[in-house]
């Protein structure tokens, strides 16, 4: 069987994020037909979003794109800031808004703070204006905030992981459908 590359992108450039600690768990949950390549810290090297750059070598936006067109599908988790998406995360979107690799693009949410609906609904709305398919029954929201878990931690807590690995699942098994 082909292994399934999953892009996973986390909207923090936190050092100690709950949103990057949760895809590294979820990548460590992962079954072994699932590669989940990890996006940290990359969406920091992208400039402020300027259409008038777009044809200009922007080598952390070519790996960003690169990456997204080897993949079968996008997870992403965000932290919430001021009722809205994280900058950099918007920032890395907008960079691939009039790209041809993100159409139709199969996306999983992960929400690490369920009580942070605003990003989410925001970040929906971004996706949808984009043309992105997100797999609602993919999507997740797990409590860590205040937790203080780490991505083994996460891993080790039965609830979560459970939590988790269900939606990968069933993000991998609509991917799987829509490939035939």
């Amino acid at each position: 069987m082909e292994k399934l590359k999953i892009l996973a992108l986390s909207g923090s450039l936190r050092k100690v994020s709950y949103n990057t600690a949760a895809i590294h768990a979820l990548k460590s949950l992962a079954s072994s037909h699932v590669g989940v390549d990890i996006v940290v810290g990359d969406i920091s090297e992208l400039p402020l979003f300027n259409p008038d750059r777009e044809n200009e070598h922007i080598p952390a936006l070519e790996k960003l794109k690169s990456s997204l067109n080897d993949c079968a599908g996008l997870i992403l988790a965000t932290p919430e800031y001021a009722h809205g998406i994280s900058g950099p995360l918007k920032n890395a979107l907008d960079w691939l808004v009039s790209s041809a690799e993100f159409p139709n693009t199969p996306i999983m949410l992960i929400n690490t703070s369920p009580r942070a609906s605003h990003a989410q609904e925001s970040l929906r709305e971004v996706l949808v204006t984009m043309s992105g398919n997100i797999i609602e029954q993919a999507c997740v929201s797990i409590p860590l905030l205040g937790s203080e878990l780490n991505s083994a931690g996460i891993t080790e807590n039965e609830e979560l992981a459970n939590l988790l690995t269900k939606a990968l699942g069933e993000f991998c098994i609509e991917i799987e459908a829509g490939k035939l």
